[in-house]
């Protein structure tokens, strides 16, 4: 990543239907979101942009502590052996890792792997602490930063180093990790949905897909407005491997000495990404209430001092007022920019209503109300009697939740294509064609997927959960043959 100082400069946005990735940039940068670093391939994370991963952050603790889960934190630096103990994992990664190999002035003994994902030292430890069957299950999570020696790198979406959160938990059956990875997968949709308004499809990974040194991998996968999919989050059930390789054992209720069964899950700041790429428009970002800082900006506007003093009033008012019934507001009392500017600024922001408090409005008693995005009868601006705006705002901020759900998943669907598909070829020419999801058969051969991913540019996504299945499936592989499964492709971020 490289930026100079006309990096964030403001300016019209790229239209999304020129070049959606200029668009993309553009918002995150001129929205506040985050900024390049002089760090290669980091960023850094502004304070609008921070708010909202705050408050994912904190819906999202909420659920995993209703679930039993409790938050813990392990090392930054990662003994270079742990990582070479479990052979399929240091594959999946090595071309990621940074290493440190000198510290103190001198060369270590053993380097150090900055943390790409903490399985390994998580498992070492629950290793030390299970004996029995009684200490588990161990339902423990983290948030933390993590680094991956990223080659190309794009802001939120792919940086050598991001923040998230890292779940690892350890159980006596094979049965109850499962249900663990499953439950956690319906956590990761249920904020998807209520808080970021955007729907994801469920579904299993492929053997070529999944985590590396997993048994399975279960996925989130969202639908963006360029129609490509993001892998917003992901669960994994470990089985024993992890545990094997750690001698994660425990004394069974039988007396028997056995190995625990493990999972590992988390999410990302990508999902601020994916924020953008499924609200924004050609203004700039649009923030769902649930996750906006500021839900309400309030803006007075006057001339004279006499009417500042007085709409100034107002706008305190207003905003401590909507304090009390629930909604996060603040006053914009910047007397050195133009109401135009204050209109331009908070609306590339995403803030999902302004209210304006002018001379007029004052004598006449009212407030005017300007939504961020159109009802759907196309109104924006309502002028409104200053006590009926605060009570009906939080009422307003939920439809305005609701909306930008309803419309991303009607365009999900409408993006997404179930008719037949015969072919490698057809497959090419319908994602060619603007298709984003596309269901087809599948015979299981790893062959079919790779001459898919060359020809078509395309993954699977997804083997798809029952709800987002196809009624009847689809008899026929598109590789030829007969279909064992029904898979979602898709090309992806």
């Amino acid at each position: 990543m490289a930026g100079g100082k006309g990096a964030t400069a403001r300016r019209g946005l790229t239209q999304r239907s020129e070049d959606f990735g200029a668009w993309y940039n553009e918002v995150v940068l001129q929205a506040e979101l985050a900024d390049y670093s002089p760090v290669r391939g980091s960023m850094v994370i502004r304070p609008w942009g921070y708010g909202i991963w705050e408050r994912m952050q904190r819906a999202l603790d909420d659920m995993f502590r209703e679930t039993g889960h409790e938050n813990a934190y392990f090392p930054l630096l990662i003994p270079m052996s742990f990582i070479e103990r479990e052979k399929e994992h240091i594959e999946g990664f090595k071309p990621e890792l940074a290493v440190v190999t000198h510290a103190g002035g001198k060369e270590l003994e053993e380097p150090y792997v900055v943390r790409p994902t903490s399985e390994t030292i998580i498992y070492s430890m629950y290793a030390k602490w299970v004996q029995s069957y009684r200490d588990l299950p161990i339902l423990l999570n983290q948030w933390a930063n993590v680094m991956r020696w990223e080659m190309r790198t794009r802001l939120f979406l792919r940086t050598a180093e991001f923040l998230w959160q890292e779940g690892h938990t350890a159980h006596a059956t094979e049965a109850e990790a499962e249900e663990e990875a499953v439950r956690i997968l319906g956590i990761y949709r249920t904020f998807m949905e209520a808080w970021m308004a955007m729907p994801p499809l469920t579904g299993l990974k492929s053997e070529a897909e999944k985590f590396a040194g997993a048994v399975r991998s279960y996925a989130c996968e969202a639908l963006m407005q360029d129609r490509k999919a993001l892998q917003a989050g992901t669960s994994h059930m470990l089985g024993q491997n992890f545990a094997r390789q750690f001698d994660l054992t425990f004394q069974s209720e039988e007396g028997r000495e056995e190995y625990a069964w493990n999972t590992s899950w988390g999410v990302s700041t990508r999902l601020v990404g994916g924020l953008v790429m499924t609200h924004g428009d050609d203004v700039g970002l649009v923030v769902p209430p649930k996750l906006a800082p500021t839900q309400v900006i309030v803006l007075p506007i006057a001339r004279s001092d006499d009417d500042w003093a007085a709409v100034g009033t107002v706008a305190d008012r207003v905003a401590e007022a909507l304090g009390c019934v629930g909604v996060r507001a603040k006053t914009d009392r910047r007397r050195h920019l133009s109401p135009g500017a204050k209109f331009y600024e908070w609306e590339r922001k995403g803030v999902p209503m302004r209210i304006e408090v002018g001379p007029r409005d004052v004598a006449k008693g009212q407030v005017v109300a300007v939504a961020r995005v159109p009802d759907p009868a196309g109104t924006r601006k309502v002028a409104t009697e200053e006590a009926a705006a605060v009570a009906e705002m939080p009422a307003r901020l939920d439809e305005l939740q609701g909306r930008l759900l309803e419309a991303a998943l009607s365009r999900r669907e409408a993006a997404t294509y179930r008719g037949t598909v015969s072919s490698v070829d057809e497959l090419a020419e319908l994602l060619e064609g603007g298709a984003g999801f596309v269901y087809t058969g599948w015979s299981g051969d790893p062959a079919v997927e790779e001459r898919a991913r060359v020809a078509a540019k395309a993954s699977i996504r997804v083997i798809p959960d029952a709800e987002f299945r196809s009624d009847p499936m689809p008899a026929r592989c598109i590789g030829g043959g007969r279909a064992q499964m029904e898979v979602v492709w898709a090309r992806a971020y």
